[in-house]
């Protein structure tokens, strides 16, 4: 499981450094990770530091630091 949760944590990074800040559902869309394992690899990427969350609205925006 570590493996596929590093995996998607290197999807999530390659989506947002391409595209910039995107919410959690759009990231999940497309790049067709599973909910469950992009909200652990998303905690992951937060944890060592590499993300910043900004809410606009009912909208949280994830992206890079």
């Amino acid at each position: 499981m570590n493996d596929l949760i590093g995996v998607a944590a290197g999807k999530i990074w390659e989506y947002l450094a391409q595209n910039g800040a995107a919410s959690a559902t759009k990231i999940a869309r497309e790049t067709a990770l599973d909910s469950k394992v992009l909200q652990r690899a998303i905690g992951w990427l937060a944890k060592e530091d590499k993300l910043s969350f900004e809410t606009k609205g009912r909208n949280e925006l994830i992206s890079l630091r």
